[in-house]
């Protein structure tokens, strides 16, 4: 057994074949679309159903409409950087930094008391932000996932793993 190839040597990286999958591009469509909806939404008809709430909920209002803004522009801000990855214009490990100045780990969730009051699109825009979130979560782990656990012997058996990674499969 001579030399091996690159590819004998080196694993499949999941995480780039990832950023780069029908499924991100599903997600990262999704997200943005959101992103514009809830800006039209806010600039729009919310600022007129706002000026039309109790003072309690007005205020919850503009405390769950701020939440939502932060929440959509960092993962706004996830989304291109993973786009970038994806069209070469930086590298996997180059997003790994920069991601960590974005913040789309928080569990800040909508308060239920405050939800009760608030507009029903306003409500509806904050549940698929924490849906999409709750995607990027899923997508993030899997993608910046370090090498698993298998035998370092046995390259099947590490291709295999990181595909149980990939699709979230625990054996």
């Amino acid at each position: 057994m001579g030399e091996q190839s690159r590819s004998e040597v080196d694993p499949v990286s999941f995480g780039e074949r990832l950023a780069a999958s029908q499924a991100f591009t599903v997600l990262f469509r999704e997200g943005m679309a959101l992103v514009e909806e809830t800006a039209g939404y806010l600039d729009g008809e919310g600022r007129q159903e706002a000026k039309a709430l109790q003072r309690n909920a007005a205020l919850a209002y503009a405390t769950e409409s701020m939440r939502l803004t932060t929440r959509l522009m960092q993962l706004a801000s996830w989304l291109l950087l993973h786009r970038a990855v994806n069209e070469g214009e930086m590298s996997l490990a180059q997003a790994k930094k920069e991601k960590a100045k974005v913040r789309v780990w928080s569990d800040e969730g909508a308060d239920g008391e405050a939800l009760v009051m608030l507009p029903e699109k306003l409500k509806d825009l904050v549940d698929r932000s924490i849906a999409i979130q709750s995607r990027v979560r899923r997508l993030d782990s899997t993608i910046h996932a370090g090498p698993t656990t298998a035998s370092a012997g046995n390259p099947v058996g590490q291709q295999i793993s990181y595909l149980r990674d990939a699709l979230n499969v625990r054996a």
